[in-house]
């Protein structure tokens, strides 16, 4: 039976951090599913196509050269919903440090009662990429700042033209 696992998140923008959980995640599975979330109460910089375009451009060739099979998708479900429509058994989540470690304890404990066959797998970032927050790299991105160490050069150059004025 296939490894599938779902990475969900908002990537708002795709991140080094994102790029270093996926470098992880196709070591780990047979087939790796980003979820691009769609929440109605928040406002992204980036609509769910063009991060989902992100995703696809920054993260497939990872997977292909780890010759794990990939795909991305939106959602705007419960994580452990959109794992099931997919047929993900495992969740990756990344971890920068303790205060995301308590963060995500509680919700993958809420997601196993809702969802006992979907086991979430925490992958710590890697200590060059540990300080990167798509939130701080918006601001930065916003107030003119150069992004580039902190995302890949697509979206750096994304991140430049959105925000150029």
């Amino acid at each position: 039976m296939p490894r599938v696992a779902l990475y969900p998140g908002s990537f708002d923008p795709v991140t080094n951090g994102h790029l270093d959980v996926v470098r992880h995640a196709v070591a780990l599975c047979d087939r790796l599913i980003v979820a691009v979330g769609v929440h109605p109460g928040k406002t992204p910089v980036f609509s769910a196509d063009d991060r989902l375009a992100m995703a696809r451009s920054v993260f497939e060739p990872v997977a292909v050269e780890a010759g794990c099979a990939f795909d991305c998708v939106t959602y705007d479900d419960l994580t452990v919903a959109a794992a099931h429509k997919v047929g993900a058994t495992i969740l990756v989540r990344g971890l920068r440090d303790g205060t995301d470690l308590d963060y995500e304890m509680q919700i993958a404990g809420m997601n196993e009662t809702m969802a006992p066959d979907v086991h979430t797998v925490f992958v710590p970032a890697s200590p060059g990429v540990r300080p990167i927050t798509a939130t701080l790299v918006r601001q930065i991105a916003t107030m003119g700042g150069d992004v580039s160490p902190f995302v890949p050069q697509l979206v750096a150059s994304r991140l430049r033209t959105k925000f150029a004025g």
